[in-house]
C-alpha cells in the first residue's frame, strides 16, 4: 500500500468539506453585511460590525456567556475528579463485583442522555434546583466516557513506576498524582476537549430545566432570541450565532494540532 490518497476520495473529502463550510460561510457573510444583502451576495456590499452590536444590545449575552462559562467548567471539574478516582480504581485495585461494576459504567455508554431527561427533572424537582446551573450540571457530572477513557490509559502506566513511588513511601492518593496523572495528560487534554464542546453545545436538556435569563446558556438564550415571534431580522440571528460559537471556533483553530494529536494517542490506547 502507498500512502497516496486516490482522487475520488480527494473529491468526496472536498465535497463533504465544502458541505460544512457552506452554513458558516452564510452564517459570516450575513452577520457582516446589512440586511438587505443577506441573501444577495455581491462583491460590493459593504461590511459592518453593526449587526454584532444590535444583537448584543437586543438580549442579555453577557449574562448568557457568563452562565455559559460556569456551567462548562463546574461539569468539567466534577468530571475530571470523579472519573479519575473512578478510573484508578478499576485500573490498578481489585475488589469484589469490580467487573460488575465496570460494566454497569460501559452499559452507561449505550444509553442516550436523552432517554433519562424525564427521571433527572423529576430528580433536580425534588432537589429544588429547577431553574439553576447546577439544575444543568448534575446529570453531567459522572461520565462514563471519561472513566474509561481514563481506566485504559492508567493500564497502560508500567507497574515498575508506581514500585518506585511506593517504595519511596507513597501512599494510593499521592501516586495517583505524581504518577498516573502527569502521564494521562494527553488523555485529560482530549476528554477536556470534548467535554467542553459539548456541554457548550448543548441544548435540550438546558431548555428545558431552565427558565430564566439568570440560569440560561448561551444555545438556550440564542433560541429565544432568534424565535419567529421575536421579529428579530436574519442579519441579526446571524450575528448571535457567529457570537455565540466564536469561542470554540477560536479555541479550536488555535488548538487544532494539540486537538488532533490527543484524540490520536487516546485513540490508540
Amino acid at each position: 500500500m502507498n500512502g497516496r490518497t486516490h482522487p475520488l476520495e480527494a473529491v468526496a473529502a472536498w465535497l463533504l468539506a465544502l458541505l460544512w463550510l457552506a452554513p458558516l460561510a452564510y452564517a459570516f457573510w450575513s452577520a457582516l453585511h446589512p440586511a438587505a444583502y443577506a441573501t444577495s451576495f455581491s462583491l460590493s456590499a459593504p461590511w459592518t460590525l453593526e449587526n454584532f452590536v444590535r444583537a448584543w444590545h437586543q438580549a442579555p449575552f453577557g449574562r448568557y456567556y457568563l452562565n455559559t462559562v460556569i456551567l462548562v467548567v463546574l461539569i468539567l471539574i466534577g468530571q475530571l475528579v470523579l472519573s479519575t478516582l473512578a478510573a484508578y480504581a478499576f485500573a490498578r485495585f481489585k475488589f469484589k463485583g469490580s467487573g460488575i461494576a465496570f460494566a454497569l459504567v460501559l452499559l452507561q455508554l449505550m444509553i442516550m442522555p436523552d432517554v433519562l431527561i424525564v427521571e433527572n427533572y423529576r430528580m433536580i424537582g425534588k432537589l429544588g434546583l429547577l431553574d439553576t446551573i447546577p439544575a444543568i450540571a448534575l446529570p453531567y457530572l459522572a461520565s462514563a466516557f471519561g472513566i474509561f477513557l481514563l481506566r485504559q490509559t492508567f493500564k497502560s502506566v508500567p507497574l515498575e513506576l508506581v514500585e518506585a513511588a511506593r517504595v519511596e513511601g507513597a501512599g494510593p492518593l499521592q501516586i495517583l498524582w505524581r504518577v498516573y496523572v502527569p502521564l494521562a495528560r494527553p488523555t485529560y487534554v482530549a476528554f477536556g476537549l470534548v467535554s467542553v464542546s459539548y456541554h457548550w453545545n448543548n441544548f435540550l436538556w438546558p431548555l428545558i430545566v431552565t427558565n430564566s435569563v439568570e440560569a440560561r446558556p448561551l444555545t438556550v438564550g440564542l433560541a429565544v432570541f432568534g424565535a419567529p415571534e421575536t421579529g428579530v431580522d436574519w442579519s441579526i440571528i446571524t450575528a448571535a450565532t457567529v457570537m455565540t460559537m466564536a469561542p470554540l471556533l477560536f479555541a479550536f483553530l488555535l488548538f487544532q494540532r494539540q486537538f488532533v494529536q490527543s484524540f490520536m494517542r487516546a485513540g490508540i490506547r
